[in-house]
């Protein structure tokens, strides 16, 4: 199970030494993880995952340029030609970067509205549908994609702290986790907005 820590913004290099698979950065400006500046030297085997809220399609390749990610994390409501687009784009400019499609959840949701992704990106990430795009802080019913139809990799996102370690590994158990790729955490193992507690996220780490 790879394990994505995002929101990251104050203390990056202490979080990278836990070596996560995925650290996110959030290029949206109401956020009060929004990221400025630049993302400090990482292991080689952290990816670095830029989180866009329908952001204008050049300001995204300037970010791309700018830090060398090698993940987009779409969090609003991009559509699949957007999705073709951008990933032509980046193609273009020989950057190999991998497109997330976020979809927010809460206590049902239609994946008929996942078949015009099947082909234009590389990742679902399944977040928990509240006031904001992301780190609302609490989960969504993970028993919804019990009726998941696709094939492609996840990242099961939302509200997941240490306390859901049991309820994870219960999901694990499931047919509907087949195809689930990586946990996502955020504010749940936050002091302040995007400063991490270590000890927690050690602790989850080494859990799952």
């Amino acid at each position: 199970m790879k394990l994505k820590i995002c929101g990251m913004k104050l203390n990056t290099p202490e979080v990278a030494q836990l070596r996560p698979d995925y650290l996110g950065f959030i290029f949206w400006e109401p956020s009060s993880r929004f990221f400025e500046g630049e993302i400090p030297e990482l292991p080689h085997s952290i990816s670095k995952v830029g989180v866009f809220v329908d952001a204008e399609l050049e300001y995204v390749i300037d970010m791309v340029s700018k830090h060398q990610l090698q993940g987009l994390q779409l969090h609003g409501h991009e559509t699949p030609e957007y999705c073709t687009k951008i990933a032509s784009e980046l193609k273009k400019q020989n950057h190999k970067v991998d497109i997330i499609k976020v979809f927010s959840i809460k206590e049902e949701f239609n994946f008929d509205v996942l078949k015009p992704y099947e082909n234009v990106c590389d990742y679902y990430l399944f977040d928990t549908k509240g006031k904001l795009p992301g780190g609302n802080g609490y989960t969504f019913d993970w028993s919804v994609l019990k009726n998941y139809p696709s094939t492609k990799p996840y990242f099961l996102s939302g509200g997941i702290g240490l306390n859901n370690l049991d309820k994870i590994n219960e999901f694990m158990k499931t047919p509907e986790s087949k195809y689930c790729f990586a946990i996502d955490v955020n504010s749940s193992f936050e002091i302040a907005p995007g400063l991490k507690n270590i000890e927690e996220l050690q602790k989850f780490k080494e859990a799952l």
